[in-house]
């Protein structure tokens, strides 16, 4: 057996080798060569803003200081009007260089970027993967998924359920209302714009009933679209949502992104 494994790895170790030669890996954000597939080049890199305490406890919303900052510190929006999903994590900070990654992921034919998503993902979700039972996507309308042609938060919640070993669940929810752009609008509109949008797919509602489960999208900018989508979910019998996205729109920058 052992002879054998040596030999398969002797023929794929120079094929990897030859392809890495031909077409470089190269940064999906930059386009530079790099030394492996999904690295990011090191001048953009330095532009990422990863998220880190001290931050709500609720909403994962980093505060701008850390005197007298506890774990268990809630932001005033959450305070004043708590979410449906119980916690939310951001693994960066939407700026110029994480807009970069997404809109290259999302437009620029770069699927292969969600293995890279996926690990910011696993890390800043860590504490709260450990106890869940299914991860899902929110959902595109069928327009929308006609014209891009994949579901962006579909390839990041796949690539976490395989990364977390933890069950994927595709179709949960339904997007059966065509939304106009959020951006542009404030807090109240973006709640209107995807009120009643989504729908929970009968047949699995048995399945998630007292189950803790991670949604999964790209951006989170005022939380109307995953809280939505939090809202029926819990309706229809989760005991507990988790939120997990790439990048977090803070309040000064809510005019930046199109969730």
């Amino acid at each position: 057996m052992r002879g054998k494994k040596a030999f398969i790895k002797s023929i794929f170790i120079p094929l990897d080798y030859a392809l890495n030669t031909i077409l470089p890996p190269r940064c999906i954000g930059t386009g530079e060569i790099v030394d492996q597939q999904g690295m990011i080049a090191p001048t953009l890199w330095q532009e990422l803003d990863f998220i880190a305490p001290p931050y709500c406890a609720t909403c994962g919303l980093p505060f701008d200081f850390e005197d007298s900052i506890e774990d268990t510190t809630i932001c005033g929006d959450c305070l004043s009007e708590p979410p449906r999903f119980d916690i939310a994590r951001a693994a960066l900070r939407y700026n110029d260089a994480s807009r970069r990654l997404l809109l290259r992921f999302k437009y620029g034919d770069q699927q292969h970027a969600a293995v890279t998503f996926a690990r910011w993902l696993h890390l800043s979700g860590l504490e709260s993967l450990k106890t869940a039972d299914f991860i899902l996507p929110v959902p595109l309308h069928w327009r929308r998924l006609w014209q891009r042609r994949f579901n962006q938060s579909a390839l990041l919640a796949k690539a976490l359920a395989l990364r977390s070993d933890i069950p994927y669940l595709a179709n949960a929810l339904t997007r059966r209302r065509f939304t106009g752009p959020q951006k542009g609008l404030n807090r109240r509109n973006r709640q209107k714009n995807v009120r009643m949008a989504f729908t929970v797919t009968p047949s699995v509602k048995a399945r998630i009933k007292g189950k803790h489960l991670i949604l999964i999208d790209d951006v989170m900018t005022s939380g109307a679209t995953v809280n939505e989508c939090a809202k029926l979910l819990k309706h229809a019998g989760a005991a507990k949502i988790t939120v997990l996205t790439v990048a977090r729109v803070l309040r000064e920058d809510y005019t930046a992104p199109q969730e």
